[in-house]
């Protein structure tokens, strides 16, 4: 961690740019719930249970209440999602009509603000990094609505500079183009940018996007050794970086 921790003194980061859930946002809370809430709701509009096969998919473990990091939860936009889970309501063994039907009367959101538990107190976070001339940034596969929601109710949004989100038409992770976008938009260059997440996909989107740091955090879904073989440093919370 120190050779970590002194690279990232050294580097003088113009921009931080931010996964959100489970980096910022309790990714396993909200999403274990939303997941056995649409289980509940997929069965009763299908008629037979289908919670074991949605479970699995999505990298839910409904007794843990925690998010495995091979599910379809960590790295797919919510319309990725919707899509996908018609065909395992399809897989399961109803016609193309009735997964179609079935999805629609059981969709729904996450609530952005009353699901939303912050991992670290992030105002004094993303102020002390302004303070220190860095722009602060997020790169999310959630969609911008509930994004820039979140952000409003924690009084987050007068320190961000920049927000891409799964919905903005932007390659998703681990492709470098999140990153890039932001750099572009800022006008800075990738190589004075860290990325900050929880997940693979978000340190191979910072190394393919040629950051100068990738840091992994350990309140998300990625096992420690998994991030440590990976990141270039790894921290408990994004407490750690002030």
């Amino acid at each position: 961690m120190s050779g970590g921790v002194t690279r990232l003194a050294e580097l003088a980061p113009k921009v931080f740019i931010f996964d959100k859930g489970g980096t910022l946002i309790d990714v396993h809370s909200m999403w274990s719930a939303w997941a056995q809430e649409l289980a509940r709701r997929l069965t009763a509009a299908a008629g037979e249970s289908v919670s074991d096969r949605l479970f699995r998919a999505m990298g839910v473990d409904p007794r843990s209440q925690r998010i495995r990091p091979d599910g379809w939860l960590t790295t797919t936009t919510m319309d990725e999602l919707r899509e996908l889970t018609v065909g395992l309501m399809r897989e399961a063994g109803l016609s193309p009509e009735d997964a179609a039907a079935a999805v629609a009367a059981a969709w729904h959101a996450p609530d952005p603000v009353a699901e939303a538990r912050p991992l670290a107190d992030l105002r004094t976070v993303f102020r002390t990094l302004r303070e220190r001339g860095a722009n602060v940034t997020v790169a999310t596969m959630d969609d911008r609505a509930p994004t820039e929601a979140t952000l409003a109710d924690l009084e987050l949004d007068r320190w961000v500079d920049a927000v891409v989100c799964g919905d903005d038409g932007v390659a998703p992770k681990p492709a470098p183009d999140m990153v890039l976008a932001i750099c572009q938009q800022l006008g800075e260059q990738p190589a004075s940018a860290v990325v900050v997440g929880d997940s693979l996909a978000d340190v191979k989107m910072g190394r393919r996007a040629g950051v100068g740091l990738t840091v992994g955090v350990l309140t998300g879904v990625t096992p420690e050794a998994a991030l440590r073989r990976r990141a270039d440093l790894v921290v408990e919370s994004v407490a750690e970086l002030i």
